[in-house]
């Protein structure tokens, strides 16, 4: 499964695709099961260049019933702003909890460069 995300132009909020708009919370984005399906909502998605930028498809895994991304950094983005007095932190509700403690399959999607100390 994929979801389609980018950020919006005005704020800088990640957003999700949902049947030709962008919506805020990664619990309303529509999930793509066929590769052909997801490229044409990221063709579509990209057209739309004056409201969005950096559009892109997401990995999926189920984490306790509800789907999750794959990754830990667009967990951190599906979340928001980690102040939990402000943005979708701060709303809660299960779709935001099933983010916070989805487990599993979850990797990084970045390389880590260690550096030896003498």
């Amino acid at each position: 499964m994929k979801a389609l995300t980018a950020n919006r132009l005005i704020d800088g909020e990640v957003v999700f695709w949902n049947a030709g708009q962008w919506v805020e919370r990664f619990s309303d984005a529509e999930l793509f099961d066929d590769d052909a399906r997801v490229e044409a909502a990221e063709a579509h998605g990209k057209d739309q260049l004056t409201v969005v930028v950096d559009v892109y498809p997401i990995d999926l895994i189920e984490a306790g019933g509800l789907w999750a991304p794959l990754s830990y950094r667009e967990r951190i983005r599906a979340l928001g702003p980690t102040n939990l007095n402000h943005g979708k932190q701060a709303e809660g509700g299960a779709a935001i909890e099933a983010l916070q403690h989805a487990h599993g399959a979850a990797r990084s999607t970045g390389r880590v460069n260690l550096i030896k100390r003498k």
